[in-house]
């Protein structure tokens, strides 16, 4: 299996990932592998914006327009208010 060798990595990175891996453990090494994994895994920018124009593109699709004539929800509630 190829290998890959990280250089000059600060010694504050070492400590938090020695102590992220002791937290789950596994070795260092695992600890990064996985790390990496989960990093590459995870969505895109780009993927979450698709994401969220279809989301936004399907909440306007539902969006039901007030007939004309018809109360408005603050009409409504004072007339409801106004009932007591």
């Amino acid at each position: 299996m190829p290998q890959l060798l990280v250089r000059n990595v600060d010694e504050e990175t070492i400590a938090r990932l020695k102590a992220r891996a002791a937290a789950n453990g596994r070795s260092m090494e695992a600890e990064l592998r996985d790390v990496i994994r989960t990093a590459l895994s995870a969505p895109s920018l780009d993927d979450r914006w698709e994401e969220f124009e279809r989301l936004a593109a399907l909440s306007r699709a539902m969006t039901v327009e007030r007939p004309a004539g018809a109360a408005t929800a603050e009409e409504l509630l004072r007339e409801s208010r106004d009932e007591r």
